[in-house]
């Protein structure tokens, strides 16, 4: 999803990123789905049911979430469908999503732990944090309430206006937010101005996806 120079987009989608699948998985990999299973289209966001049989291969699992290749094209699977890729890859899928949790130790709340828990939020086409991409314009921490605990507001944007995976990318915020001990709840807008370009990508971001 995005709008920069066609190289990135031709990176992101094309070269392998080892460090996007679990470590026992292999990037040639193909699964057929063993029962019909709802999936997200990417980049519209549109649900559509993808029916067993289906031949596909995992192209990025980040942060808990899995983004599948089939010959109609790129699909998100949440986590109860992983079993649709059969019991093996369910399991390795599985572990990886929990090592990626947040830990919900009784640490101080702090803005780091949210900042933390935002990086663990993938755009489903590209194997780089929201926080690293530059989507993040604004965090707002309310004063702790009777309990101790914080409401928390984030503005964010995306690669591309109109892409139909925004709900969702800032719904997987706002729950990795919402895990941290210290958050009462949280709220996470999209914002187009000022517009996203790929300059607002992090250092370590642009290391990933191999711009520098």
């Amino acid at each position: 999803m995005l709008t920069g120079p066609l190289k990135i987009r031709w990176t992101v989608l094309t070269e392998p990123y080892p460090a996007v699948f679990p470590s026992e998985m292999s990037l040639q990999a193909e699964f057929t789905l063993i029962r019909d299973t709802e999936a997200t289209i990417i980049p519209a966001g549109d649900v559509q049911i993808l029916p067993s049989g289906t031949r596909a291969t995992i192209s990025q699992a980040l942060g808990g979430t899995v983004t599948i290749r089939t010959d109609a094209g790129l699909f998100r699977l949440s986590g109860k469908d992983w079993d649709a890729l059969g019991a093996e890859a369910q399991a390795q899928l599985d572990a990886a999503a929990r090592d990626a949790e947040i830990s919900a130790e009784a640490a101080p709340f702090s803005e780091a732990q949210v900042w933390e828990a935002m990086r663990g939020c993938f755009d489903p086409e590209i194997p780089v944090n929201i926080v690293d991409l530059g989507l993040i314009y604004d965090l707002q921490i309310d004063e702790p309430d009777s309990m101790g605990h914080h409401a928390v507001k984030v503005k964010m944007t995306l690669t591309a206006q109109g892409c139909g995976m925004g709900p969702v990318i800032a719904e997987d915020a706002k729950k990795n937010i919402e895990k941290l001990a210290g958050v009462s709840n949280a709220q996470v807008d999209i914002v187009w101005d000022p517009p996203w370009t790929p300059h607002m990508i992090s250092k370590a971001g642009r290391e990933k996806l191999g711009l520098d």
